[in-house]
């Protein structure tokens, strides 16, 4: 049976996934009564000039309002940006940024400007600095972390903290580690949140606390903040990596998870029908019928298949790297499961059946596609027919 035209159904079922003014008061004069004095009649320059006047500052207003005359105030941080971008970027020794770069690519999650901006974070680029905790270099490693994250990098015979190009590998190999351990918490749906925020939370406060709170906890967000703001000050590091900015675009890749895409709720933000809190639907929900088969959309690795409390019966698909980007499909809610981790899977094979379990309102599939990690709408990656 060919899949129909997608399009947004208006019902299915769904996952949960006048001012008062004083009076004046005249006070009473003690002394006599003085004489009025004579309004003056407007002068010649109020009664030629003003008009005009008024007229360009009018004009003025509006252009600037429009966006057609440039105001004195920059309307954004572009300007602070760059600027404290040039003084950030002096301080790190070009040297250095061939191995951002290369550290980078240890995970597809990581960025230049990221690991800079971590290491700005954590010591401004001092290349020894040190804490009463023992932690030293530009990353701010211990002894102990170090045991686990340091090599010789640039092969000078010395593995060390205190060497800059050893402490940024080290930083990344650190941070893609953690990046997998809350990919798999949020694969099982323990965690939600975006992939990158939860890495940074789980460097500063540690995988546990992301765990405990399910998300990315209170006492992590100044720290996010201070990073976020701060990579945005070495994004010329990143031009390297984003030298095809076409590779893994959406191509009509995958085939329909089920015979018939009937949306009933789209990708996008949302409030939850069951939990009322509004927020990001991370994938697309298609309507069918109970026990209706669902099928891999492509071929690839099964990574996990079991219950999960949110998504219920839920199914994560690895299918390898399309267009330089890591691409993963997800299929929840499923009433019972017909394939286990680990295995291998062809473009239509049977993964199980549509059903309602985890927090779900009614049968229907819950189909997500990451990219790079990072969720985005499965509609432009599907194959279906107009």
């Amino acid at each position: 049976m060919k899949p129909t035209d997608v399009g947004p159904t208006r019902m299915g079922p769904t996952d949960v996934g006048p001012t008062d003014v004083e009076p004046v008061h005249e006070e009473p004069s003690d002394g006599p009564p003085q004489p009025k004095r004579r309004r003056r009649r407007p002068g010649p320059f109020t009664l030629l000039a003003l008009p005009g006047l008024t007229v360009v500052v009018g004009f003025a207003a509006f252009m600037a309002a429009t966006g057609r005359l440039s105001s004195a105030w920059p309307e954004d941080s572009d300007a602070h940006t760059t600027t404290a971008g040039s003084a950030a970027t002096d301080r790190v020794d070009a040297s250095y940024v061939p191995w951002l770069r290369a550290a980078a690519r240890t995970c597809t999650l990581l960025k230049p400007s990221v690991l800079a901006a971590q290491i700005d974070r954590r010591s401004h680029w001092n290349t020894d600095p040190a804490t009463l905790s023992g932690a030293v270099g530009i990353a701010g490693f211990t002894e102990s972390q170090w045991r686990t994250w340091g090599k010789d990098s640039d092969g000078n015979g010395k593995s060390s903290p205190r060497d800059p190009v050893d402490a940024v590998m080290a930083l990344a190999r650190q941070d893609c580690a953690l990046a997998a351990d809350v990919t798999r918490l949020r694969t099982r749906g323990t965690v939600s949140g975006d992939l990158l925020d939860l890495t940074l939370a789980a460097y500063t406060v540690g995988t546990d606390s992301v765990t405990r709170a399910g998300n990315v906890p209170s006492s992590a967000r100044t720290y996010l903040a201070d990073v976020r703001k701060l990579s945005a000050r070495y994004r010329t590091f990143d031009r390297e990596e984003n030298a095809n900015p076409g590779g893994g675009k959406a191509s009509a890749v995958l085939a329909p998870p089920v015979t018939t895409l009937v949306i009933s709720s789209p990708f996008g933000s949302r409030k939850h029908p069951l939990t009322g809190v509004t927020k990001l639907h991370t994938g697309v929900d298609f309507a069918a019928p109970r026990n209706a088969p669902v099928s891999a959309a492509r071929q690839g690795r099964v990574v996990f298949a079991g219950m999960t409390k949110a998504y219920g019966n839920r199914v994560v698909i690895d299918h390898g790297t399309i267009g330089g980007r890591r691409l993963e499909t997800t299929y929840s809610h499923m009433s019972s499961l017909l394939v286990g981790a680990g295995q291998s899977v062809g473009a239509g094979a049977a993964l199980g059946f549509v059903g309602s379990t985890g927090l779900s309102t009614g049968p229907h599939l819950h189909f997500e596609v990451l990219v790079d990690g990072a969720y985005t709408d499965p509609m432009p990656w599907l194959a279906v027919a107009h």
